[in-house]
């Protein structure tokens, strides 16, 4: 995860990175091979993935979500289909938002469960059938771009625009999950998420490959509500820095941060510590969905009522896009019925 990754992952190339070839070059070759061969099974209704070319926070999230409300609007019941990070069910499982936890299907499922049903399985051809029991008619995949076990109609990577594509090296020696060209060749779109040029290089190069380019960022909900006020902000994210500075942008003054692994699941002494160096210097604790997801079924009482939670959303350059990317997957997919 992207916190937990070493960090010159996110730095130029050095020797680390180099030294790591050999293996990174075995790695990329299998994950390629398998994008190459797969045999994707194929589902009767329209499938869109939303992922991104390397491991850590992208803001996928806020983009599924988009998306399935885009979806709703045009009249389609959307659900979404995630393996669910950290999740201990064996079979295939329809989220319930109010009472599964974290620890069983994972935080970012819980997110997404508030918009759409979500089916949570390693097992994406299973958990599709699923979702289409459930009267599901439009496929979100949340990730699974790399794995290729069903085929997708539309593929769309979020790549974020402050951390780029990293070292540019595969796992281990950097954070891409697979070779560029390869990951290139299968995408549909590019979204270009937040502000900043390191995605400028993978923007041109999406463009020059007759891909579809859209921009997009994260807009806080009820920003005046942070506003001039005092907080200690943790979280347990990838990249948590932009969590920090969304939360500034508000008018907040984030006095103290404290940052934790990727899905990181809370202790409760942690927590009493959290709640006391906040207490210690008069300040408010924040953090964000995904941890407060984390924290609805393990959290002391107490400490969840005086938590605040910065909620966002992604908002896209252009308001027509989202309403694009579904009419274009839903095209392909009839294309695919046809042929």
């Amino acid at each position: 995860m992207a916190s937990e990754a070493p960090p010159f992952w996110w730095e130029r190339p050095d020797w680390r990175a180099y030294a790591l070839l050999p293996v990174s070059a075995l790695y990329g070759f299998v994950a390629n091979r398998r994008m190459v061969r797969a045999r994707r099974e194929r589902f009767d209704l329209p499938v869109l993935c939303v992922g991104n070319f390397t491991v850590g926070g992208s803001g996928k999230t806020p983009v599924a979500i988009a998306l399935a409300r885009q979806a709703r609007s045009m009249g389609l019941s959307p659900g979404f289909l995630s393996r669910g990070h950290g999740g201990s069910f064996g079979q295939p499982h329809i989220v319930d938002a109010h009472h599964d936890s974290a620890k069983h299907v994972g935080d970012e499922p819980l997110l997404l469960a508030e918009h759409a049903p979500v089916a949570v399985t390693p097992n994406r051809a299973a958990g599709a059938k699923l979702l289409l029991e459930q009267g599901c008619d439009f496929l979100i995949m949340d990730d699974g771009f790399q794995s290729a076990h069903i085929h997708i109609d539309y593929a769309l990577l979020v790549v974020d625009a402050r951390y780029g594509l990293g070292n540019g090296h595969v796992i281990p020696g950097g954070p891409m999950r697979a070779p560029l060209v390869g990951q290139l060749r299968y995408a549909d779109g590019i979204l270009k998420m937040g502000e900043g040029a390191a995605a400028d290089d993978i923007v041109r190069k999406a463009s020059r490959a007759g891909k579809a380019v859209f921009e997009a960022a994260v807009r806080p909900r009820d920003a005046e509500s942070f506003a001039g006020r005092r907080f200690f902000a943790f979280a347990g994210i990838g990249h948590p820095e932009k969590f920090f500075d969304t939360l500034r942008r508000t008018g907040a003054a984030v006095e103290k941060t404290r940052t934790f692994g990727d899905h990181h699941v809370y202790a409760e002494d942690e927590l009493n510590d959290l709640a006391a160096a906040a207490r210690a210097e008069n300040l408010e604790l924040i953090t964000t969905a995904k941890d407060a997801a984390r924290l609805r079924h393990n959290a002391p009482a107490n400490l969840l009522v005086g938590l605040d939670v910065l909620e966002v959303d992604a908002v896209f350059e252009l308001a027509h896009a989202p309403a694009r990317i579904v009419d274009e997957t839903i095209e392909a997919w009839r294309r695919r019925r046809s042929a």
